[in-house]
């Protein structure tokens, strides 16, 4: 089958697939299954968490051998990338990596997360709960949750819930700051921040948000669906490069993704019937 055949159906994950830092359930599991019962359909998701989050939260997907040789796995906005195993007893192998050190160089590296760590400090004056694990260096991103990425479910709540509660909300209020402070630092022309999720920010190179993991799939019809299609959220480049070539889909929730993809489905099946050839 030529590319030009094939439907690659990119997700996001927290908010998308599943709800945010949760497993997969079994309808999400079995929308996805009958959507790449579709001959010509492939699926990626692409997220921008790390691959140790993606295993906890899609391990059930991941190890479907019905499905897993069409699934492409994308952490931190597909600068990573794992390719779908050749068989069903093969493991995801990690295929192409890029690192932000790399490109900012060791002292820049130094200013931004001396930067970071001051804001957490300043940030935590306004938090009843802190947790750990409060930033993170990816490789080819950084991610920064004020709460602490350990937060039981009630402790995310709580801080969702505190956000919410200011106007405008107390990360979009920091996501201001965080762009001053990187003027100050003389990085606002090589890094960008975005919300990520629920309760962070994520840092990385201005041109490594998620519409990198496209170059994987050039010559795929596009699909996308995801939740922070906003201009501050994580979604916003890649929805709107996908809406001029291909489809894209704002989702609010699993349960509405689950809805998305049934019409995913007719769509390409409409359009398989159309392409198909005249019987001679």
């Amino acid at each position: 089958m030529n590319k030009e055949d094939k439907h690659i159906v990119l997700f996001d994950m927290d908010g998308t697939l599943t709800e945010s830092r949760q497993v997969i359930e079994n309808n999400m599991l079995e929308s996805l299954k009958e959507l790449l019962q579709i001959s010509n359909v492939e699926v990626g998701v692409v997220t921008g968490s790390d691959y140790d989050y993606v295993k906890q939260q899609l391990g059930l997907l991941l190890s479907e051998s019905s499905m897993c040789q069409k699934i492409h796995v994308l952490p931190c906005n597909g600068t990573k990338y794992y390719t779908p195993p050749d068989s069903q007893s093969d493991l995801y192998q990690l295929s192409y990596d890029e690192d932000m050190s790399m490109l900012l160089g060791k002292e820049n590296m130094r200013s931004l997360m001396q930067m970071l760590i001051e804001r957490q400090s300043r940030f935590s004056y306004a938090l009843n709960d802190l947790t750990g694990h409060f930033i993170s260096y990816r490789g080819s991103m950084i991610n920064w949750c004020p709460i602490g990425r350990n937060a039981s479910e009630e402790q995310r709540n709580n801080f969702i819930q505190l956000d919410n509660s200011y106007e405008p909300s107390l990360r979009l209020r920091e996501l201001r700051a965080l762009g001053y402070k990187l003027t100050e630092l003389g990085l606002d022309s090589l890094l960008t921040v975005k919300l990520g999720g629920d309760t962070s920010f994520d840092v990385y190179p201005t041109g490594w948000d998620k519409r990198y993991c496209l170059k994987y799939f050039k010559g795929y019809k596009l699909w996308f669906v995801g939740d922070r299609c906003k201009e501050n959220g994580n979604d916003y480049e890649i929805f709107q490069e996908v809406s001029e070539t291909g489809f894209a889909f704002e989702t609010d929730s699993p349960e509405r993704t689950c809805e998305i993809i049934e019409d995913i489905k007719i769509k390409i099946y409409k359009s398989n019937y159309n392409t198909a050839p005249m019987p001679s």
